[in-house]
């Protein structure tokens, strides 16, 4: 009889990613791709592995499978000593049948490692021309060494491919998301090889999501634009540029808006069609359409859309297309990290976009402005669940604020603590005189500040474990929400609305609780969630647009590098 446990061990659960981010989430193109195999289908017919599959050469899957724990007898048995387990679980799988047997499909292997330049990862770590140099050596006929080590090389792609290249736990230390190890339909990979379609056995890997898409897309635009030379840099300045200007810069400026899709700022050449009556502006006019195409880059870049090119404004325009490119690819392989499995509902914290999407169950998406953490307190990167709410919450103060903002400030005026609703307290709880404290060595003593409008968490804490002890909250200081750049607090999350995102969570998990009552009566009290709902809080430093265009953020915490240096640094396969 069919073991469903053998094909379990063969095909490992998919299950939930350990996290993802708005910035790519928030458009409705974050339609994840019907079906496994593009057919639409989902299920054990989009897997292949159903009761009634076949291998290639036409016998029951359970004949295949045979002992795939370890390696089925057969002309590869040799060779497969060794082998990693996923490749040894795909040999078996094919009853030992070789895949590399004609020049044809190693032709079409080499070029789809060579294609991996356009997902950011770097073609020479999969030796192409070296496997072809010794397919071209080898009698194809006979499999022998090549043969493992063209399909050991094919898996590892993938693998970078599903789960990203990069450990990120050895690049960002407030990491805190297990990323799911590479999972792959093998019926299906060894079904697209007897086709010699290895590029649609690559494609499978790829996170199934259009954004992923898309950046992949800008990745090979940026990259020709590099090509062509690059695209024009606007000369120091004195004085900004403004609306109604007439200078000589304004050209420049037309021209680099439109490398990137402002195609419409392109002023024409009226000299070569003087017969025509062009209505082309004036390449130096500084006119209407052109400020709009600036305030649009200005939106996407996390600037004051103001229209006028100033230093921050000009210094964005002025980014090299070499830096964009590393920004991309580096955000791919975030995705690749992050984007597989996704729950039908649950909050994005998207932390260098300064916003917050709740996917709601009924398909509707909640989104508001976020406050996040300043580059020295750092907003963690992890996935967790929501568990329970706190409404008129008291703050006790985390051990980081206490110690560098607010004991210097006690220790010149204990009443300092009561101007700001604050109580020292023991460690067994006990209320403390502030006086009667030695504020230079004040041990055990921690400080609580009472429910109440100056309250640092306002009215409304969503609270999930985390080690980082971060959640998200209200805020008195809401004027912070319409700055344009928000990394302002101390780790923590302050979101804009809160109690309206507050409610949909209670009514979304079916908990029967009202927050503008509870707020109401001014008690301090946990509410727990009849079902828990995932949160995501993710870092992601370019967001592609319904409108095609990328949007690129500041990267606040400094990490894009780290993981562009990752990417380049050579694998040993």
């Amino acid at each position: 009889m069919f073991n469903p446990n053998v094909v379990r061990r063969l095909m490992p659960g998919k299950g939930i990613a350990a996290a993802l981010c708005y910035a790519m989430l928030v458009s409705p193109a974050w339609a994840a791709v019907d079906g496994d195999d593009g057919t639409g289908e989902t299920g054990p017919a989009a897997t292949g592995l159903s009761s009634a599959s076949s291998t290639a050469e036409g016998g029951s899957v359970e004949e295949a499978l045979q002992d795939v724990g370890g390696v089925v007898p057969g002309p590869l048995a040799g060779r497969l000593i060794g082998a990693s387990e996923m490749a040894q679980r795909f040999y078996g799988l094919r009853g030992q049948r070789a895949v590399w047997t004609d020049m044809e499909r190693v032709d079409a292997l080499v070029a789809a490692l060579e294609d991996l330049d356009d997902d950011g990862l770097t073609p020479q770590d999969y030796a192409p021309a070296a496997l072809l140099s010794q397919a071209q050596s080898s009698d194809l006929s006979t499999p022998g060494a090549f043969e493992v080590k063209a399909t050991e090389t094919l898996l590892a792609a993938m693998a970078h491919l599903q789960r990203g290249k990069v450990d990120p736990l050895r690049i960002d230390n407030d990491w805190e998301v297990d990323v799911d190890p590479p999972a792959f339909d093998l019926l299906r990979l060894s079904r697209e090889l007897d086709r010699g379609d290895v590029a649609a056995a690559l494609e499978m890997a790829r996170p199934p999501f259009e954004p992923y898409r898309q950046l992949r897309s800008a990745l090979a635009r940026y990259r020709n634009i590099e090509r062509l030379g690059g695209w024009p840099l606007l000369p120091a300045r004195e004085t900004p540029l403004r609306p109604g200007d007439r200078d000589a810069d304004v050209a420049l400026l037309r021209q680099r808006l439109a490398m990137i899709g402002e195609l419409e700022v392109m002023a024409a050449d009226t000299a070569h069609y003087p017969q025509l009556d062009l209505q082309a502006p004036e390449a130096e006019v500084y006119d209407e359409p052109l400020a709009a195409a600036v305030r649009r880059f200005q939106r996407r870049h996390l600037l004051t859309d103001d229209g006028v090119v100033g230093p921050n404004t000009q210094a964005a325009l002025n980014m090299t297309v070499g830096t964009r490119i590393d920004q991309i690819r580096a955000n791919l392989e975030r995705a690749r990290w992050l984007l597989h499995g996704l729950p039908e509902s649950f909050v994005l914290v998207d932390i260098a976009g300064y916003r917050l999407s709740y996917f709601r169950p009924d398909g509707n998406v909640w989104r508001s402005r976020i406050v996040v953490g300043q580059p020295y307190r750092r907003t963690p990167t992890l996935r967790s669940e929501i568990t329970h709410l706190t409404l008129n919450p008291t703050w006790t103060v985390p051990p980081t604020i206490y110690r560098e903002d607010i004991l210097p400030k006690v220790r010149r005026d204990p009443g300092y603590l009561a101007s700001r609703d604050m109580v020292a307290l023991s460690s067994s709880g006990q209320r403390l005189d502030p006086y009667s404290v030695n504020w230079s060595s004040p041990g055990g003593v921690m400080l609580r500040q009472g429910a109440g409008p100056r309250n640092p968490l306002g009215r409304v804490v969503i609270r999930f474990p985390n080690d980082h002890l971060v959640y998200l909250h209200d805020t008195p200081s809401r004027g912070l929400f319409n700055r344009t750049q928000r990394a302002l607090s101390s780790g923590c999350i302050r979101v804009e609305g809160v109690a309206e995102l507050a409610q949909l969570l209670f009514d979304d998990s079916n908990t029967s609780a009202s927050v503008s009552r509870l707020i109401g009566d001014g008690k301090t009290r946990n509410v727990s969630l009849q079902r828990r709902i995932p949160v995501v809080l993710n870092y992601w430093t370019v967001q592609p647009e319904a409108d095609g265009h990328l949007a690129f953020r500041p990267d606040i915490y400094n990490r894009d590098r780290a993981v562009v240096t990752a990417l380049d640094a050579p694998v040993v396969l």
